[in-house]
């Protein structure tokens, strides 16, 4: 038998591997990957004054009933947002019946009809109770009242099933401006909500911090939180914070690094989101208000810094919203109807207003930001129908992509023209992930690209590689 030579003892090979292996515990810990738990698609802001249980579903019905007057068939729709295959639909009257549906269309039917299904069903996946930009500022008495107010309604809605999936509160920034105010008004709500759930919360509850600059704003808040839920008989660490980085000084901090991972740790692990705010963001940049639009690339810059330190954290983001809202600009009174030249122009905003929404949120999918802010009802056919058919006009090329590069185990492969490598192995799983995570994709789908609901649950490209091959 040949011998080998070596000349590394092996006690020095085991104490660099165990240095090694605490070292990647660290990382691993850190940095434990994504998750296929629901994120929503959307928060959706509303000052806190109109906050009544229940109320999302009002916020549906006027959605669908805009869907009715400017979108009645999928046709229209489709044309409205310029849908893949919009082109093949001809020019309808407003009230003609849509076409039948061809295979170049069915795209624009599936995505009408689902986002009519959604509002009917679940029109709301995230509600944050605003007492900043959408409430503004009224004097101390009131925003006491409508800060009890929102703590009964929240305990209200709790127990008849009436709140949204995911829930939380947006108070004023901890600048010393507002700084009391925000204080008395989370205490307010979490004292007023506990008091009438017997310390319950929500599910997926969360305290939004906005305009944060420097990490002791996020540790302040944190600690307070602490002496909340201790003084109320709620669970530690039950209340997440949201925080939302709408300064320059939240994404380079004051000796040039990325200021995004010290402001998530003052936080203590109670940060679960991380939302970016554009045109705070690009008027800090001193932007002129009409060049702040959504693809300025001051705030591209910010995303990917935002999206670069939190990859892998597990730390969900979010991005900023669509200020153009679909509102026409002829409204009938004194009994009057609109002319019909009125009504058309009415449509041709609100379609346009889609659009631009449309556009805004499938540039943040694209760029891997998964959810975003809206503002209005009218905006949500645009966000759900976005998202549907972001992952709808992608999923057959994906699931045969997926399904051949996993049959063919950890070779590379070329399907079509494009060459698969585990990386994009990797992407294509973070596909089916995502599409699952918010909603656009079953768990059928995810079977028919070749894969099992557990083994997308390893999060892995390599490890399900692995796992066959040790099949055999």
């Amino acid at each position: 038998m040949h011998l080998m030579n070596a000349s590394l003892p092996s006690e020095e090979i085991d104490a660099i591997a165990q240095r090694l292996a605490d070292a990647n515990t660290r990382f691993q810990q850190r940095y434990p990957g994504g998750s296929i738990e629901r994120q929503p698609v959307h928060s959706v802001y509303g000052g806190a004054h109109l906050f009544k249980a229940g109320g999302h579903l009002r916020l549906g019905s006027l959605a669908l009933a805009t869907m009715d007057e400017h979108a009645p068939n999928f046709a229209v729709f489709a044309r409205a947002l310029g849908l893949l295959g919009a082109e093949a639909l001809h020019e309808q009257a407003a009230d003609a019946d849509a076409p039948a549906v061809q295979p170049s269309t069915q795209l624009a039917h599936a995505v009408y009809t689902r986002v009519r299904e959604k509002l009917a069903r679940e029109p709301v996946e995230d509600q944050r109770i605003d007492f900043e930009d959408g409430y503004g500022y009224r004097p101390d008495a009131e925003e006491d009242v409508h800060a009890a107010h929102a703590g009964e309604q929240m305990a209200e809605a709790m127990t008849t099933g009436a709140l949204p999936p995911f829930v939380g509160v947006r108070v004023k920034s901890f600048a010393p401006e507002s700084l009391r105010r925000a204080i008395r008004t989370l205490d307010i709500v979490i004292t007023t909500l506990a008091a009438r759930s017997g310390g319950a919360l929500p599910p997926h509850f969360v305290v939004t911090l906005p305009k944060v600059t420097i990490p002791e704003q996020v540790g302040a808040l944190a600690e307070m939180l602490d002496l909340l839920e201790a003084r109320n008989g709620i669970a530690p660490g039950a209340i997440a914070i949201d925080l939302m980085l709408e300064t320059p000084q939240a994404i380079v901090g004051q000796q040039g690094q990325i200021a995004v991972p010290a402001l998530v740790h003052a936080g203590r692990n109670r940060v679960v989101s991380v939302a970016f705010g554009t045109y705070d963001y690009t008027a800090g940049c001193e932007i002129t208000a009409r060049q702040q639009t959504h693809d300025h690339p001051a705030a591209d810059f910010a995303r990917h810094a935002l999206q670069a330190s939190l990859a892998g954290t597990g730390i969900q983001i979010s991005d900023g919203a669509t200020t153009v809202l679909p509102i026409g600009p002829h409204r009938a009174s004194g009994g009057l109807a609109l002319t019909d030249q009125q009504q058309v122009e009415n449509r041709a905003a609100i379609h346009a207003a889609w659009r631009a929404h449309y556009d805004n949120v499938y540039r943040s999918l694209r760029r891997g930001f998964y959810q975003g802010w809206d503002l209005h009802p009218a905006q949500l056919p645009a966000r759900y129908a976005a998202v549907y058919a972001f992952f709808l006009e992608q999923l057959p090329d994906a699931s045969q992509r997926l399904r051949t590069f996993v049959e063919r185990a950890a070779q590379a492969t070329l399907v079509g023209n494009a060459f698969d490598d585990a990386a994009t192995g990797q992407g294509l799983l973070n596909f089916f992930l995502r599409g699952i995570a918010c909603g656009a994709l079953d768990e059928e789908q995810v079977q028919a690209a070749g894969i099992t609901i557990t083994e997308l649950r390893e999060r892995s490209f390599a490890r399900i590689v692995a796992n066959r091959a040790a099949r055999g």
